[in-house]
């Protein structure tokens, strides 16, 4: 008996080993392959940042320049625009509207002047009658009305490197279908990406192609994930996977990661983590052991997304004017405010502050890992430098996670102290690599670790940001 459980435990380690295996060498490969995301000056970029609506259900969404500041300040350097089909196209009901054009255009310049690249996601939501059975058959040209609303939005946007690019169709569904999710996948929605991508490249190249998978019914999920899987390659250019997650259980977020690499991997790009977070229940807000229960599956989700290295998106950037009511517990929101209004001010500290974690936004060379112990609160980096590709940005967050100041340490050569009481930027207690002062900058504004440049090219460094001041110089 006493064998056959040891046997069991070893088969249980066994596994937890190669799992952590395969994770480890799906971040290590990444960093050295095109399945990361690069931006046009070659930097290894984490793409992090929010969902930002332009509607609410209640009503328009406007946003000024101190929202964007606060995006910064809480880490973002991407942001994805939920675009609105009944205002970009020939739907019933619908019809491009100018003013909705121009509105886009101030949100991706806010984004822009705050240093946060765009990608625009394209719902459904505002097309009443909306029948995913006839877009899949195409029965009416329904197709091609959808690629001429993204036309739009190309030819605009052709020449704005602060646009990445374009989340093809959000949260596609199966509804009373009779059809399975593979057929479904396989024979209509993998067909029409091909045909979306395949008109995109007539106007324009370059901008990345985020895909999603389909969103099962209520009652289907594949390990407790409703997003179907996909096993067919979409066989173009520049596809970028883009699973969402919405997970309230430790158990079954691993699964759903490692599922969703192996999807990436098929479509030969990155993975960006489209949406993510379990919605926020209106009883949440007033019970400490429910936050505090947030909080912790909230850190082992991202925890694993560090550790696989990929973007993530978090829903919603917004205020908390409408709740939805379709979870036992009763309302609900995605909103990381809770001010009852359109965009607010006042964070859901117990999400925010998981959310504004540190992290390496920019690298001028390659990330090998990184990870935020959020019990330490320390930020280990591992990176190969390229002196040529300008400015590393590390994103710090010092204003919430390190009050009583922070010290940077680069391998055994470089120690610097950040001192919030003297307020006078970087200190240099310690370098025997020949590191030069001038080009480490602390931007106090967007809470931000700038290195302008890397003393050598091709450099393994080790790099951690730890808590406190140290008054040692070894």
């Amino acid at each position: 008996m006493q064998y056959r459980k040891s046997k069991m435990f070893l088969s249980f380690m066994n596994f937890w080993k190669v799992t952590a295996l395969l994770i480890f060498i799906a971040f290590q490969s990444n960093a050295q392959s095109t399945h990361v995301v690069r931006d046009e000056d070659g930097r290894h970029v984490i793409p992090r940042g929010f969902v930002v609506n332009t509607n609410d259900g209640a009503g328009e969404l406007f946003y000024t320049p101190d929202d964007y500041l606060r995006m910064v300040r809480m880490g973002a350097n991407y942001q994805v625009i939920r675009l609105e089909l009944g205002k970009l196209s020939n739907f019933p009901d619908s019809e491009l509207k100018p003013e909705y054009l121009l509105k886009l255009d101030s949100l991706v310049e806010l984004g822009k002047n705050h240093g946060i690249k765009t990608v625009f996601k394209m719902t459904v939501y505002s097309v009443k009658g909306f029948s995913w059975e006839d877009f899949y058959l195409n029965k009416g040209g329904e197709q091609e009305t959808y690629v001429e609303a993204w036309k739009t939005i190309w030819h605009r946007y052709k020449n704005n490197v602060a646009v990445k690019g374009y989340d093809l169709v959000n949260e596609p569904r199966k509804h009373d279908m009779d059809i399975s999710y593979v057929d479904l996948t396989n024979n209509h929605l993998v067909p029409i990406y091909q045909k979306i991508i395949d008109e995109y490249l007539k106007i324009d190249e370059g901008k990345l192609m985020y895909c999603q998978a389909i969103f099962m019914n209520k009652g289907d999920a594949i390990n407790h994930n409703q997003y179907a899987e996909i096993t067919r390659s979409i066989d173009r250019p520049n596809v970028v996977f883009t699973p969402h997650i919405y997970q309230n259980k430790k158990q079954w977020i691993r699964p759903s990661m490692l599922r969703f690499v192996k999807e990436a991997e098929l479509q030969n790009g990155p993975m960006l983590v489209g949406e993510w977070g379990y919605p926020t229940l209106k009883t949440t807000d007033t019970s400490i052991s429910d936050q505090l229960d947030y909080m912790d599956y909230y850190m082992h989700t991202v925890h694993l997304f560090d550790s696989l290295g990929v973007g993530t998106i978090k829903a919603w950037f917004s205020g908390n004017r409408v709740m939805q009511d379709f979870l036992p517990g009763g309302p609900s929101t995605w909103a990381i405010f809770s001010d009852s209004t359109g965009v607010g001010t006042v964070e859901r500290k117990y999400i925010t502050d998981i959310i504004a974690r540190p992290y390496p936004q920019a690298i001028a060379g390659d990330i090998h890992t990184f990870n935020y112990d959020f019990s330490t609160r320390i930020l280990k980096v591992s990176l190969a430098t390229a002196s040529n590709k300008g400015a590393s940005k590390i994103f710090v967050g010092a204003n919430r996670h390190y009050p009583d100041g922070f010290t940077i340490r680069i391998g055994g050569e470089l120690l610097l102290i950040h001192n919030p009481i003297k307020n006078a930027g970087l200190e240099m207690l310690k370098n025997t690599g020949g590191w030069e002062m001038g080009n480490f900058i602390w931007d106090e504004k967007s809470q931000q670790l700038v290195i302008l440049k890397w003393p050598s090219d091709k450099q393994e460094l080790t790099l951690s940001i730890e808590p406190g001041i140290t008054r040692k110089s070894l």
